[in-house]
């Protein structure tokens, strides 16, 4: 039967009844699928990141250089990434990893846009991202 009818018959009966136009939280298959692809491409961006800052690629150098924090701030930025981009393929630590970067990119977002003067975007659509996954993860 409809809700349509079952609020009719409500009305009718002299029943009071309250309905809502809230969706229910989806909660199947293309949830999962949507979930796993985007903590994948989390992974991705954060291990390649992290694996860079490790690596001491010439370019994270120079901004962690005009950062101002030495060095040891880029090794220890690099390991938060790639031990949180592990962590997002992982079901039972990926909310914790998601919101460890999501600080990060917060982070991130504030020296893009006070010392380093430079566009913001990709860590706000990191971000967005991160964000996305700890809300979908969340306990």
């Amino acid at each position: 039967m409809s809700r349509y009818c079952l609020e009719l018959l409500a009305i009718q009966k002299g029943l009071l009844m309250m309905t809502t136009n809230a969706l229910p939280s989806t909660s199947g298959k293309g949830r999962l699928i949507t979930l796993w692809f985007l903590s994948g491409l989390g992974a991705l961006a954060f291990i390649a990141a992290g694996a860079s800052k490790l690596a001491g690629v010439a370019g994270m150098v120079a901004l962690f250089d005009k950062v101002g924090l030495g060095q040891w701030f880029r090794y220890f930025t690099g390991i938060l990434e790639l031990a949180a981009g592990i962590g997002l393929l992982t079901s039972r630590y990926a909310f914790y990893a998601a919101v460890l970067l999501a600080i990060i990119m917060v982070s991130a977002i504030i020296a893009h846009v006070t010392v380093l003067g430079s566009s913001p975007a990709a860590p706000v659509v990191l971000f967005a991202l991160t964000g996305m996954i700890a809300y979908l993860r969340k306990p």
